[in-house]
């Protein structure tokens, strides 16, 4: 009988992962391959193929294929995409120049303004006007928009945005406009925007859809030579992309999907990763977890209550993004980040990162910079002799050399600036933290911290005891968790229908049908996707609510068996605003400015069996802690069989990370084969009291 297996790729910058699971008994292999960014399409269908014939399957043995990427993202953040234009209502060209007249930093006045996707000369006023109400107060001079149209192209234009006011609500000069445009220029990508994203808010919807038309060319391209490539190799199954919502789309339903997935994949990869880590989490009893997602240049942390949080007013760059995105915030620095002394004296780490090429003075590529990576093989938190799995050989000598001057500087020994320099960047982390724990109104104590991506596991105890969380999860597979929660996760589709009425006029009649019809959206775009590995589609509706006379909204979710009234929307908008604020809501009049309707059909419930390896005998091994010197232990991940403990502090290597445990805390194995760290290993979580615990040394 054939086999059966399950593949998910993530695409970052330097290194793909990817994750191969057999369907029947769980076995998982897991590896990484360089990315090539001018060759991206390549790259994966090579990485595939030798992944493939590594273990011995045959392509069309693979069932399920899903692929996360920062392709798109990395298009819209180096402007690397289509030259756009942009056709808007007479008397708005400078829409997106004008924005939301908000200072990019509230206390530095000369703080450069963000910068549109479009420049100035390539909009165009285009004669028409709809009022609020729908009605005509100019009709549209189509020959004009034509004309425009054709003077852009004339110019360079490669791609197309249209954003007419209250098109949203109004869409009938919008849609004639694309409509005439696709006709007029079939080579060329039209985007309009309410067709892409029908919601309020015209400098957002209009950022949208300048995303859309500048990444979608490229990103169609991208997908579809992969598409050509995989099915080149064999592979017969359906092909889906992660989104930035956590969820994933079939990659092949057509040319009028790509519009949506140059704008909903912009977050695929970092949404993938905390999708598998709740997943993960989820399958290990914890259910409030803070995830951290640490790689080369930054951190990407999101804090989970029960299910993936989500945001409707992200900023990816200098552009604001209205669709719901996983709610994901970067701080700190990464393994990359450079260290630095500036002028006063102050130790700085980050942003600036040494990249993978040169790296970290560590690798022995020829950087001579220090980095956080050079502090973390100084300090011997990273074990030398066996990093990366043999992929990456690390040089010591070089660490230090790299740290010296620094150290001069500072008047520290090495040992004691690379202390310094961890140190540093915990504060960092911890600075930035601790107020999006406190805009959230969560209490860090409670949680877990999941460590994944290829540096998180060295640093995440150290974040972890500065937040006083006693409880660190590291997944199986951390520097693939990304490609693991593409495969895992559901499909997943948000739309949404602006309406703008007051709970004065607003009736249970009128929001049944528009929460009717959103939901037709939803299940139409479900009957376009290949279902067969998710199970049944449910639905989830929820509004954008405020008090009237207020600017900003509080999320309001419909729970199934509640009627979807006016009254309702009352009752749970005043539970929301008195948990978010404190003060009783109830009597006050409420503007609903959107209804929504969330679709999503959950993926594989089945996780990756993990096979434990046999007991190894813990080395011997010296790190330095907050400058001191300390005696430690080394061992590799296979080596801790389940349910073994062993304290810190303890150097655990892996083929795609290290995982640091420092004195005072203790690490076990369990049986989904992730390692869980206590920071207070000796305290009974129920009774707060010391426990008479074995202080084992080894498995």
């Amino acid at each position: 009988r054939r086999a059966r297996y399950r593949l998910g790729v993530d695409v970052g910058g330097t290194f793909t992962d990817i994750v191969l699971t057999h369907v029947e008994d769980g076995t998982v292999h897991t590896a990484k391959v360089p990315s090539d960014a001018a060759r991206p399409a390549s790259a994966v269908a090579e990485g595939v193929a030798g992944a493939l014939a590594r273990h011995g399957v045959d392509a069309a043995e693979v069932e399920h294929f899903a692929h996360g990427q920062t392709f798109a993202l990395n298009t819209v953040l180096q402007r690397a995409g289509a030259r756009t234009g942009l056709l808007v209502t007479s008397g708005f060209p400078d829409l997106l120049e004008i924005g939301r007249l908000r200072l990019r930093d509230p206390i530095d006045f000369f703080a450069a303004p963000r910068r549109p996707l479009v420049d100035r000369a390539d909009v165009r006023e285009v004669d028409e006007r709809l009022r609020a109400d729908g009605s005509v107060e100019r009709p549209l001079d189509e020959g004009g928009l034509l004309a425009a149209a054709e003077a852009l192209v004339a110019d360079g234009v490669q791609a197309l945005a249209v954003s007419f006011l209250h098109a949203h609500a109004h869409p009938e000069h919008e849609r004639r406009a694309v409509e005439l445009l696709r006709a007029a220029h079939p080579g060329l990508v039209i985007v309009g925007a309410a067709e892409l994203w029908p919601e309020e808010k015209e400098y957002e919807r209009t950022t949208v859809a300048v995303l859309a038309a500048h990444v979608a060319g490229l990103l169609g391209g991208y997908l579809g030579e992969l598409f050509d490539r995989l099915r080149a190799l064999g592979l017969r199954c359906p092909l889906y992309i992660a989104k930035s919502n956590g969820g994933v789309m079939s990659l092949d339903t057509g040319s009028d999907e790509i519009l949506r997935a140059a704008v909903e994949t912009l977050l695929s990869g970092p949404a993938a990763g905390v999708a598998g880590a709740i997943r993960l989490a989820g399958a290990a009893g914890v259910d409030r977890l803070i995830t951290m997602d640490m790689g080369g240049t930054s951190v990407d942390v999101a804090l989970v209550e029960d299910d993936i949080p989500y945001s409707t007013d992200s900023v990816l760059g200098d552009f604001p993004l209205i669709i719901p995105t996983v709610e994901i915030s970067s701080i700190g620095a990464g393994g990359g980040s450079l260290v630095r002394v500036d002028s006063s004296g102050v130790l700085k780490v980050g942003p600036r990162s040494a990249g993978a090429v040169p790296g970290p003075a560590a690798y022995g590529r020829g950087g001579t910079d220090p980095t956080l990576t050079d502090a973390y093989v100084v300090c011997g938190f990273i074990d030398p002799e066996d990093f990366a799995g043999g992929a990456v050989t690390i040089d010591p000598r070089a660490a230090y050399a790299s740290l010296r001057p620094l150290a001069r500087r500072l008047g520290l020994t090495v040992e004691q600036a690379a202390a310094a320099t961890i140190d540093v960047t915990t504060a960092m982390m911890h600075a930035q933290l601790v107020p999006l724990l406190a805009r959230r109104g969560l209490d860090a104590t409670g949680s877990h911290l999941v460590a994944y991506g290829g540096a998180g596991p060295v640093h995440a105890a150290l974040l972890a005891r500065s937040l006083n969380i006693r409880r660190v999860l590291v997944p199986w597979s951390p520097g693939t968790l990304c490609a693991f929660g593409a495969l895992a996760t559901g499909l997943r589709q948000d739309v949404v229908a602006s309406i703008g009425e007051t709970t004065a006029t607003l009736d249970d009649a009128r929001m049944e049908r528009v929460w009717k019809d959103l939901a037709e959206q939803a299940h139409a775009w479900y009957a376009r996707q290949h279902t067969a590995p998710y199970q049944r589609p449910e639905l989830r509706r929820w509004a954008d609510v405020q008090l009237v006379g207020q600017s900003f909204t509080l999320p309001v979710v419909l729970p199934d068996g509640r009627p979807p009234t006016v009254e309702t929307l009352r009752s749970l908008f005043a539970d929301a605003y008195r948990a978010a604020y404190g003060v009783d809501a109830s009597d006050g009049e409420l503007d609903v400015r959107n209804l929504r309707v969330t679709l999503t059909a959950p993926g594989d419930p089945r996780l990756p069996a993990v096979a434990a390896g046999p007991a190894g005998a813990p080395r011997e091994h010296t790190v330095h802690e907050s400058g001191e010197r300390r005696r430690a232990l080394r061992l590799r991940r296979a080596e801790l069989p389940v349910d073994a403990t062993v304290r810190g502090p303890l150097v655990v290597s892996a083929p795609d990370t290290t995982v640091f445990v420092p004195t005072g805390a203790a690490a076990r194995a369990d049986a989904l084969g992730n390692l869980l760290i206590d920071l207070d290993p000796d305290r009974d979580p129920a009774t707060g009291q010391d426990n008479d615990t074995d202080d084992r040394r080894g498995p």
